[in-house]
């Protein structure tokens, strides 16, 4: 079974670390976007729910725990810089990066064609999704090693989103299949050229 659920504090890859290090270099501390939301949990908190939904679970489900509501991290920031005694734009800078290719404004722990069911725990929910396409899963495998052997990231996108149905591909990923397609193309019309030239040509020329 799997259990999922948003951001832990302290944790390795969490991002107070490394605004704290920022902070004690003098800043600045940086922040995507001034929107950006993100569910948090802490430790101990993460762990126990976690063995807890173990113990709840009966195999082959997919556990979510109540994350309570997203924070924004540019306040997190903000509140770590008055934390270590300083005052946030004046003491320590906070600078705006830009969202990466395939990132998020705000955190989905579920989407529209997911539901819950509750379990004995209150901070504890069970999902009910949309299931696997009619298929045996070997077979849906076998077709996705094909197409990641042919290097065909077009295809991939099309598989992946009959698979699971709630996929939606980043617009950054998008564009690159776009521009690999217009590549193809260009490849495959200046070859089908050469070909033709090469017939149209008298014997002696080629």
């Amino acid at each position: 079974m799997a259990v999922r659920f948003g951001n832990v504090l302290g944790s390795n890859g969490s991002v107070i670390p490394i605004f704290k290090k920022q902070i004690a270099a003098g800043g600045p501390v940086t922040v995507t976007h001034s929107e950006m939301r993100r569910f948090f949990m802490t430790i101990p908190e993460a762990s126990q729910l976690v063995l807890q939904a173990s113990a709840i679970g009966k195999g082959g489900q997919i556990c979510v725990l109540d994350m309570g509501q997203p924070v924004k991290i540019v306040d997190l920031a903000r509140n770590l810089i008055v934390l270590s005694g300083l005052k946030p734009d004046e003491d320590i800078k906070i600078e705006f990066t830009g969202m990466r290719p395939g990132e998020k404004i705000y955190e989905e722990l579920s989407t529209l064609l997911e539901g819950t069911v509750p379990t004995d725990h209150e901070k504890i929910r069970i999902y009910v999704g949309n299931g696997m396409p009619e298929h045996d899963v070997q077979d849906l495998l076998d077709s996705l090693h094909e197409i990641c052997e042919a290097r065909d990231t077009g295809r991939l996108v099309v598989a992946l989103k009959e698979i699971v149905q709630d996929y939606s591909p980043s617009t950054h990923l998008l564009k690159r299949v776009i521009k690999s397609r217009d590549q193809h193309t260009v490849a495959v019309a200046s070859d089908q050229f050469d070909k033709d030239k090469k017939t149209t040509l008298p014997a002696e020329a080629v």
